[in-house]
């Protein structure tokens, strides 16, 4: 009993059944109410998915910015109100505690008319998405993550489900790409809502791409920072089709995809010549497959027909989804010429044994001198660098625009994964001079 009396109110919350979702509904509730409901007064929308939330996000930001309209963002990458923007610290892509709340507010005293915000399936499991006027949700796709959080893939998939109902009872809009293979699952279950579906085969927003991406590298011209792969088509598509819903312009449409740059830390080109170094926040295996799959048919490639695709990749510790581990490992020798096995965040498992399980995945017929077991993150790039030639592409997933290498009680080290490899560019050219 004494022992209970000293532990903070927090922490006894947690030991009594049921009380935990009300302690988190009464929060939300309470956000909304200390800062006097401010959805009602801001048009917004929602991104959820399991990937490509944070692009997608961007690109309607890109949009609505280009038809000359203030808005405010909040995703795992920044936090933005009109024209001030700031990394997002929280480590947290959906902040709570009345942070939400908190930033609409904000984003209505600043002027802005619309409020773009990344929904994830904990945050809504802990009702963060309660007490906001949603006017839109947009689902970009599904795929197993978070399995152990949330108990089986069924009930993380009925998080996203439960949002977007939410989004429905709103009287919001909800779209739905048709070609995830999730589409008929959210179709039928949200029937009652009348959800539009988009899809980057559709024709108005298909005929959009060839504008955007010529073939100009055959013609020694250097492509766009923006790389139209599958994955970011889909985004796209998104984007595009709730742009032509609010009713912006194709031509503004069109100017705003042309002129986007990406997103730090997704798909970023550090270096195209003279091999291309490419960093990614992917971590599950859906989203690693779509990276290393979307350099198959890039105008990159139209001058090295037969480029060498070096990988390197990690595994977060914690306990955190185990299970795509080998997954991880089996996708990466898909595609892979020579593997780099890295520390990712390996909080506090033995990093050693966390590589140990992605190798599990990776076939016995791989050359086994082509896996490289590297702990130290900054060595690993750093070998994946020397291993390249012109024409190549090295891809370092995992860890994006993330700002920590999380460690075992509660420890993190600094951590910029650009800058560490453009140390290592250096490093390795003037080793060669």
């Amino acid at each position: 009993m004494e022992k209970i009396k000293s532990l903070p109110l927090f922490k006894i919350i947690y030991w009594i059944p049921g009380l935990v979702p009300l302690y988190h509904f009464l929060l939300a509730w309470a956000g909304a109410l200390l800062y006097g409901w401010p959805s009602e007064n801001i048009f917004v929308v929602g991104v959820t998915g399991t990937k490509g939330k944070t692009t997608t996000l961007e690109l309607v930001n890109a949009i609505l910015e280009a038809a000359g309209k203030k808005t405010a963002l909040l995703s795992s990458l920044r936090v933005k109100i009109d024209e001030e923007s700031k990394k997002n610290k929280t480590g947290n892509s959906m902040p709570g505690r009345f942070y939400i709340q908190r930033f609409l507010k904000k984003a209505v005293k600043a002027g802005c008319k619309y409020a773009l915000i990344e929904v994830t399936s904990q945050g809504v499991i802990f009702h963060r998405h309660r007490f906001v006027n949603w006017n839109m949700g947009i689902l970009t796709n599904i795929a197993p993550e978070h399995i152990e959080a949330h108990g089986s893939f069924e009930k993380y998939r009925e998080a996203k489900l439960k949002f977007l109902k939410y989004v429905g009872k709103k009287r919001g809009k909800i779209f739905i790409n048709s070609g995830d293979k999730n589409a008929d699952f959210f179709l039928d279950k949200l029937e009652s809502f009348y959800p539009k579906s988009y899809s980057r085969n559709d024709v108005e927003i298909a005929q959009i791409f060839p504008k955007l991406y010529p073939l100009r590298a055959a013609a020694g011209i250097a492509p766009p920072p923006f790389l139209l792969s599958d994955f970011n088509k889909d985004n796209a598509a998104a984007a595009v089709s709730v742009a032509k819903d609010l009713g912006i312009s194709e031509n503004t449409i069109e100017e705003a995809l042309h002129r986007f740059s990406g997103v730090s830390g997704r798909m970023e080109f550090v270096q195209r010549k003279p091999f291309s170094v490419v960093i990614d926040y992917a971590h599950t295996p859906d989203s690693l497959e779509a990276v290393y799959k979307s350099f198959e048919d890039l105008e990159l490639h139209i001058q090295n027909f037969n480029p060498k695709l070096i990988c390197v990749l990690g595994a977060a510790g914690g306990g955190r989804d185990k299970w795509k581990r080998g997954a991880m490992g089996k996708v990466a020798s898909g595609y892979c010429d020579e593997i780099v096995l890295t520390n990712e965040d390996p909080y506090d498992e033995r990093p050693a044994e966390i590589l140990s399980e992605i190798k599990s995945g990776i076939p016995a017929d791989f050359p086994p001198a082509s896996v490289h077991e590297i702990l130290e993150r900054k060595e690993a790039v750093k070998k994946a660098l020397s291993l390249a030639k012109e024409g190549d592409v090295v891809i370092i997933t995992g860890k994006g625009s993330e700002e920590w290498i999380h460690l075992a009680r509660g420890k993190k080290i600094p951590w910029d994964e650009r800058a560490v490899i453009e140390e290592a560019l250096k490093n390795r050219k003037l080793g060669s001079t």
